[in-house]
């Protein structure tokens, strides 16, 4: 069970950060669930879970200085499609694919997205 109802990252260009996601997201079993109002898009696997967004206050989105946000991926081999689909689809490398030394299961990916956004997806299966 998560403990989170949702998350949101902002964009500045929702039609880059939606062919972004798209791609990078279905890698993970995750699809678009809607929009969000005018300006935004809702994810999830079965119901909204992240959205992307223009901010609603009307000023430029950025991205947090240490910030990450992290998907669940359900084998190494979705880490990797994750990586491989938001590189061709406009995100830029961050980490490549491979073991994280903090657990001995953790194998994960990051990205920036194209609003510059860090992103990552962590697979927990034994290789």
């Amino acid at each position: 069970m998560s403990i989170f109802t949702h998350a949101v990252l902002g964009t500045n260009d929702l039609a880059k950060s939606e062919t972004f996601y798209d791609a990078a997201l279905a890698t993970l079993g995750l699809k678009k669930q809607g929009d969000f109002g005018a300006n935004g898009r809702m994810y999830g696997a079965s119901s909204p879970e992240f959205i992307i967004t223009k901010p609603g206050n009307g000023e430029p989105a950025t991205h947090a200085n240490g910030g990450t946000l992290g998907f669940l991926a359900p084998s190494r081999e979705a880490v990797r499609a994750f990586h491989a689909a938001g590189l061709a689809n406009g995100g830029t490398d961050e980490g490549a694919p491979g073991p994280r030394s903090f657990t001995p299961t953790a194998y994960a990916a990051y990205l920036r997205d194209p609003a510059g956004n860090k992103i990552c997806a962590y697979s927990f299966v034994p290789a």
